[in-house]
């Protein structure tokens, strides 16, 4: 089957099922006392020095709240403490992407070489994106969309740059598969910039920054970040300096604050700035996930039997089905930086936490769980083998 049908025919066959069972009620939201005490803890289960947490409900941020330092020097961590958004900028990029789509510019089924004005490996190599010459001789580049690229199935590993001869190239038919890639979603930026002649960096400052109020976010490093900045601890222990990212990149160059996130995630979870096609689109689930984890990226596929049918990839996010209902969900990481959103459709709830020391991310499930009960986030599809905390 075509792989743009097929991933049209998985999002209409699981947009809804009318034998599923109706979603259990939510719990109340805790409240700020409650969701101070319980940071608290997972802290000092998981040995993490800062995290910061907000909370949207009803599409609202009901609260923000930081704990702990902010680098070595025990400066205490801030809701307006500039952080590391990782890959949570890869959701903001898409979300990018679906207003151009409402405005008619880019169509998500169409082949990226529409948008170029010669072909992909003609183009010279650039640090700011990938090696897009390593793909000459493979024609299969041409069957790319931006929604094969905005779902994580083009091919290619995470980056080109980690592969054993440093060369990129396509693993597998675009389309059929799902395997992370950074550097797909540096070619959807490429795409944008180089076909289309539209600056990523500027159009998000415009459209997305200073619409909803986030006045200390960026994709590109800003001197006075350095007021107010989080540094980051490792597994280890050891303290990372924050790193000043000079350069535009799609994939994972936001630096944001929690105060400044969380507007996005409740304008997101609301669907404000999109038309309801658009929002639908974003968060359908349009590729079944067939891996046991996230990482390694080309893992044997799991057989049939044994996958999870709630679980697909969206635009930008990861799709899925849970005894609330629908939600989607995106996390960030590096080596001393952990970030999540998780959001459900019902209730147009969401939890953002930004830790700026990576062992935070070992109670993530609880705090999730904390916050909006059960919700079928798949946390060891994302994390694998990691050690998690239950609470206990």
């Amino acid at each position: 089957m075509n792989p743009l049908r097929a991933l049209t025919l998985f999002a209409l066959l699981s947009s809804g099922c009318a034998t599923a069972p109706a979603p259990r009620a939510a719990p109340p939201v805790p409240d700020t006392v409650a969701l101070d005490a319980e940071a608290a803890r997972a802290m000092a289960a998981t040995g993490a020095k800062g995290l910061a947490i907000a909370v949207i409900d009803d599409g609202r941020v009901v609260a923000t709240r930081a704990y702990g330092a902010r680098d070595a020097k025990g400066e205490p961590l801030r809701t307006d403490t500039v952080m590391y958004g990782a890959s949570l900028t890869k959701t903001v990029f898409a979300y990018l992407v679906m207003q151009w789509v409402d405005e008619g510019r880019i169509d998500m089924a169409s082949p990226i070489a529409r948008y170029l004005d010669k072909p992909l490996p003609a183009y010279a190599d650039e640090d700011r994106y990938s090696t897009w010459s390593n793909l000459a001789g493979d024609d299969r580049w041409k069957a790319i969309t931006p929604g094969i690229l905005l779902t994580h199935s083009a091919g290619f590993a995470n980056f080109g740059f980690l592969e054993p001869d440093g060369r990129l190239r396509i693993h597998f038919a675009p389309g059929s598969r799902y395997a992370y890639s950074g550097d797909g979603i540096m070619l959807l930026q490429f795409v944008l910039e180089r076909g289309l002649k539209l600056d990523v960096g500027t159009e998000l400052q415009q459209r997305v920054f200073d619409r909803f109020g986030m006045p200390n976010t960026s994709l590109r490093w800003r001197p006075d970040f350095a007021r107010n900045l989080a540094d980051g601890w490792t597994a280890d222990g050891s303290v990372e300096p924050h790193d000043e990212r000079s350069t535009v990149r799609a994939a994972g160059s936001m630096d944001t604050t929690i105060d400044d996130l969380s507007r996005f995630a409740a304008a997101l979870v609301r669907g404000e700035g999109l038309s309801p096609r658009s929002f639908a689109e974003m968060t359908a689930p349009h590729l079944p996930i067939t891996t046991r984890s996230q990482f390694p990226t080309f893992q044997d596929e799991l057989p049939p039997e044994a996958r999870r049918n709630d679980l697909a990839a969206g635009l930008g996010l990861v799709v899925f089905d849970g005894p609330q209902g629908r939600g989607f969900y995106k996390g960030g990481h590096n080596d001393s930086t952990g970030n999540t959103l998780v959001c459900l459709h019902r209730g147009r709830r969401c939890v953002l936490i930004l830790a700026n020391d990576v062992r935070a991310e070992a109670a993530f499930p609880h705090l999730v769980r904390f916050v909006l009960g059960e919700t079928g986030v798949p946390w060891a599809w994302e994390y694998g083998d990691k050690a998690l905390w239950d609470g206990h």
